[in-house]
């Protein structure tokens, strides 16, 4: 353990202070203990485990696995070489494209994920040291809210402790990442190549344009809108505006800022005789 000492130092009637040199690397610790089958999933023999519940007017394609105590609601199709892992529940009139994988999740109605998704993956969680870089036990879960659409090829990792969540009504587009603990309000838009990492919260009718990158724990206010390859470090923007560069500024400040840049670009350099 990376434990130095415990103090007996009470700081309330039910706690104890640890002094620890790294409080990542001391909760990996303890949460592998805790949890040592975290990261393993158990499949069954059969394709269709006995003990997934599968509704009489749902479509499973050929070739797709379904885990012990999976649950798949009414008028639900499951694509061809889809994987519904162990616990997974998926709402009614949902549709599982091709080679999606959903694992660790829970999917609303009127759910569409378009084929080669991956939901519910463990999230890029380490704790560096001299000894190299620890994993972080992932224990936490996706929650996909009613009427949501989530593009190919699009990853959704699964939360650290807490459950990444998207709201109900939001449209993701191809090829989007979303890290662990995430929360995405209602009705946002994440056009495609979107990079969010971990801890990040947007609020509702949020609009991403492509290539926007957002660093950890990013809040982005209700209707907020980011212009293509625009990023963000660590902090707050607030909603009802438009933002645009990097870092993401106010549109019209940054638009004035590349009209600047533009007319220095076009000035004649001075001759040799100045």
């Amino acid at each position: 353990m990376l434990v130095d000492s415990a103090l007996n130092m009470r700081t309330s009637a039910c706690s104890i202070l640890l002094r620890v040199t790294s409080a990542s690397a001391a909760f990996g610790t303890v949460a592998e203990m805790l949890y040592p089958e975290h990261a393993r999933i158990d499949w069954e023999r059969e394709p269709i485990s006995p003990t997934a519940t599968i509704a009489r007017d749902a479509c499973v394609s050929p070739g797709a696995i379904i885990g012990a105590g999976a649950d798949i609601g009414g008028r639900t199709r499951i694509g061809p070489h889809a994987v519904i892992g162990p616990g997974v529940s998926i709402g009614r009139d949902c549709d599982i494209g091709s080679h999606v994988t959903l694992t660790h999740a829970y999917i609303g109605d009127r759910v569409t994920i378009l084929p080669g998704a991956q939901i519910g993956q463990a999230g890029f969680g380490f704790a560096s040291g001299a000894l190299g870089h620890k994993k972080i036990p992932q224990l936490g879960r996706v929650i996909v809210q009613d009427d949501v659409e989530i593009g190919a090829c699009t990853t959704v990792d699964r939360g650290a402790l807490g459950d990444t969540v998207i709201g109900e009504g939001t449209k993701i587009d191809n090829l989007v990442q979303i890290g662990h603990n995430s929360r995405i309000g209602r009705h946002c838009v994440i056009v495609g190549q979107v990079g969010m990492s971990g801890s990040c919260e947007l609020g509702d009718f949020v609009v991403l344009g492509g290539q926007v990158g957002l660093a950890d724990h990013v809040t982005i206010g209700d209707g907020a809108r980011l212009a293509a390859r625009s990023a963000m470090a660590p902090g707050k923007l607030p909603g009802g505006q438009d933002y645009g560069g990097a870092p993401a500024i106010p549109v019209r400040e940054w638009r004035r800022q590349m009209a600047a840049f533009a007319m220095l670009g076009r000035r004649r350099k001075p001759d040799a005789n100045g």
